[in-house]
């Protein structure tokens, strides 16, 4: 990212302490890193330990500041109270949380398991639940101000034929979100989301475009209305924008980021009704390589 790029001033984000799940990679580093150079101290978590490493070398060597890895599987509640529990007393209480992480892939959802299913809603729809409740709970106790920005797709309007698991998780925390706003809002916490279209990074276009051709055209942001995908500073200033001071009065609001894209096509796969039986197998298989070679990495 170019973070020269950023609206904001320096120092902006000083007094923030957050934490980015999924923050090794994609979306969650850059707005990791966005956080980082405007003063936040940030927590990065993830299953991929060694990953998660990197990322806090390079951005601390790049920009200086703090950043503190986690290795954390989302999908386990006793998990993530535990890093709670260590980020609490060793580095202080979050001011803030960017429920990030996620996982999906194309299908058929008459070729989807139960565990394909699982894959997918026990990281998006329960993890981000899980990690809202924990971190919630703590602020009220506490008599803290907290904010949480959940990062989400168009979908959640309309619907996302052949990515049925995600977009059904998505849309449970569009409603979380709606809904804690007005719960706990009298706490001080605000709930607010972005949907984002296309940016693409490395595991969504071998995930959701595994054809060239496919990964390609979404590349180059062919059927946007602005003909280009996003560039990341633009995501991250939305995500500073609703993270740092001067914003209290937003809550309970999901965003769109996408060039108008949902507004001309609604935004989701419904292209994919016209591929074969070829197309999906040849899809399976080059998702599930992918697969394989993230679980490599993971140390959680």
């Amino acid at each position: 990212m170019d973070v020269s790029k950023l609206m904001f001033r320096d120092g902006l984000m000083k007094d923030e302490r957050i934490l980015v799940t999924g923050g090794g990679t994609g979306l969650g580093k850059e707005m990791a890193e966005g956080f980082l150079t405007l003063g936040a101290e940030v927590h990065i978590c993830g299953r991929r330990g060694g990953v998660l490493e990197e990322t806090a070398k390079e951005l601390m060597d790049k920009h200086g500041g703090k950043v503190v890895p986690h290795a954390c599987d989302i999908r386990v509640a006793e998990a993530i109270t535990e890093m709670n529990d260590r980020i609490w007393s060793q580095h202080g209480a979050l001011t803030g949380l960017i429920n990030n992480a996620a996982g999906n892939f194309i299908s058929r959802t008459e070729d989807l398991s139960i565990r394909g299913f699982d894959a997918i809603s026990n990281i998006v729809f329960r993890g981000s639940f899980y990690m809202t409740h924990d971190i919630g709970k703590r602020w009220i106790a506490e008599k803290r101000r907290g904010n949480v920005c959940s990062i989400l797709t168009t979908w959640v309007w309309n619907g996302g034929p052949f990515v049925v698991p995600s977009a059904m998780s998505k849309a449970g925390v569009n409603v979380m979100t709606q809904s804690l706003a007005v719960e706990w809002g009298h706490y001080g916490l605000r709930f607010n989301a972005i949907a984002p279209g296309p940016f693409p990074t490395e595991g969504m276009s071998k995930r959701l475009s595994p054809d060239a051709e496919g990964a390609e055209r979404m590349d180059r942001g062919v059927a946007n209305p602005m003909g280009r995908v996003g560039e990341m500073h633009e995501l991250v200033n939305l995500a500073v924008f609703l993270m740092a001071p001067g914003a209290e009065y937003v809550n309970g609001q999901t965003i769109a980021i996408d060039g108008a894209m949902y507004n001309a096509s609604g935004g989701n796969f419904s292209m994919l009704t016209a591929w074969g039986d070829e197309q999906w197998a040849a899809a399976r298989e080059a998702i599930e390589a992918t697969n394989a070679k993230d679980r490599a990495k993971r140390t959680v």
